[in-house]
């Protein structure tokens, strides 16, 4: 198999040939046919995350280390199974669940993967996507393509349950009759617009300092668009509530001091900011504003198996479109990291090692 490896944190990827596993026990082969090419996939590569204050988290502090085959968001076909996998065959169209736990944990019990302490994610702890070939190491990680475009679904399995189950977080009755801001209008972006109108959300504000980007979302279901380098912007995004007087939900997709700053300001009392991004930096907040404001600030990290799926069902019964898209072959996965980086990608890029 072909694979492009992550051979030192901060280098160019490497092209790596060698032979093709072969599954066994609960183990499925997955020959690619579609690999994202996520932003996360970038915090990874540079080898730690930004804690502000000059401090990080390093890579190895997680227990990742190099060599690894980036890329979570997979789909493929299922070319070869171990002598124990149930549930899957030959042949079949998937898209693979990446964020797997240890299998004994708590959160593994109530089925919060993504919250396992001792993860076995694909890309970060265990070789992923950016190949010709992937080892899930278990059958019910692999969900159904059903129709659905495998360089559509691959995104579903990050940014699309990352969106779904950061918008589950808010009270549907709300949720369903005002507006939510959405701080970021990149690959995540443009994926939480159009779930958003497929779960029957009442619509978004979106805010982005890239005007392209912004009449992207306009053209992708936004009902407004504002830039955060106005002066103005809290209070062009508060005129634009129902009441005037500002939100009751904002989602922030970029995750910098500024932008959960511009989503903390344009909430009434009793709203609510999730917080999704890990550009990074460090926030401090007056604590008395926390009870006098009635304000939740909460984290939403990926999302769970089940939500995958909900989400796989959801997209085909209300035809939700996907986000922009451009396909690139495998041998290009070092340039649309570099493109995604200079943020000139609109929407998702997506690897294709089976050809475009």
């Amino acid at each position: 198999m072909r694979s492009y490896v992550a051979t030192e944190w901060g280098k160019p990827l490497e092209l790596r040939e060698q032979e093709t596993p072969a599954p066994t026990g609960k183990e499925v082969l997955v020959r690619i046919t579609a690999a994202g090419v996520c932003h996360s996939d970038l915090h990874i590569h540079d080898g730690y995350y930004d804690l502000g204050g000059g401090r990080r988290l390093n890579n190895a502090e997680r227990g990742v280390y190099p060599p690894r085959v980036l890329g979570h968001e997979i789909a493929g076909t299922i070319e070869a199974v171990g002598e124990a996998a149930e549930g899957v065959s030959v042949g079949d169209d998937v898209v693979v669940y990446p964020w797997i736990g240890c299998g004994m944990c708590d959160a593994c019990a109530l089925g919060d993967e993504q919250n396992c302490p001792t993860p076995r994610t694909l890309g970060i702890f265990f070789d992923g996507g950016y190949s010709t070939h992937c080892l899930v190491p278990e059958a019910k990680y692999c969900v159904p393509l059903d129709g659905i475009a495998p360089e559509v679904a691959a995104l579903y399995a990050c940014s699309g349950i990352t969106t779904y189950h950061a918008l589950r977080k808010f009270d549907e009755a709300v949720f369903k009759s005002e507006p939510v801001l959405i701080i970021g209008a990149g690959g995540l972006g443009m994926m939480a617009l159009t779930i958003l109108n497929g779960m029957g959300g009442f619509g978004a504000i979106v805010a982005d300092v890239d005007e392209n980007k912004l009449e992207a979302a306009l053209a992708n279901g936004a009902r407004a668009v504002v830039n955060p380098r106005d002066v103005d912007v809290a209070a062009q995004v508060k005129a634009l509530a129902p009441s005037g007087r500002g939100l009751r939900m904002a989602i922030d997709l970029v995750g910098n001091p500024e932008t959960l700053q511009l989503a903390i300001d344009c909430m009434v009392k009793g709203g609510k900011v999730v917080a999704v991004g890990l550009m990074g930096g460090e926030f401090t907040i007056p604590t008395p504003f926390l009870p006098m404001r009635a304000l939740t600030i909460e984290g939403s990290y990926v999302g769970t198996l089940q939500e995958l799926r909900d989400l796989m069902a959801l997209v085909r019964e209300h035809s939700i479109p996907p986000p922009p898209i451009e396909k690139h072959t495998l041998d290009e996965a070092q340039q649309v990291m570099d493109s995604l980086r200079a943020g000139k990608i609109t929407g998702r890029g997506v690897l294709m090692p089976a050809g475009i």
